[in-house]
């Protein structure tokens, strides 16, 4: 075990967000393949939209707590991208230094979210690979 991490989101926190700031909010958190799914489902409906950044957003704080940086380089919110398998279940997909200083820890990392009407959790678990 290398490190776990939780975190609640207040989605009416985040809707407030996006009222005052704009795209500019969910352009600072989310990747570019995150943020082309967000704009698709907030055109669509807004109300999933707003759950969807808010569910990203609490996944890369419990995996960033779980990793022991916090928002500290090289973790950062576009370098960390939440994404889905075929299944549907959410996975870490990493990019840049960040993922650079993952693999070379031999990291990897289980992550589960979910969301109701005013909140968004995330549950993240790191470990340390065992060798081959």
């Amino acid at each position: 075990m290398y490190g776990i991490g939780t975190d609640i989101c207040d989605i009416r926190r985040i809707r407030a967000s996006l009222e005052r700031h704009g795209d500019r909010f969910a352009e600072r958190v989310l990747s570019e393949r995150e943020l082309a799914t967000w704009r698709a489902r907030s055109a669509r409906w807004p109300d999933r939209g707003v759950r969807y950044l808010a569910t990203r957003f609490s996944a890369k704080e419990a995996f960033s707590k779980a990793i022991g940086l916090g928002m500290r380089m090289p973790m950062s919110w576009r370098l960390c991208e939440i994404a889905n398998l075929a299944s549907g279940a959410p996975v870490v997909v990493l990019h840049g230094g960040l993922k650079t200083w993952f693999e070379a820890k031999g990291l990897q990392a289980q992550i589960t979210l979910s969301d109701e009407t005013d909140y968004a959790v995330s549950f993240c678990v790191v470990e340390v690979r065992s060798p081959a």
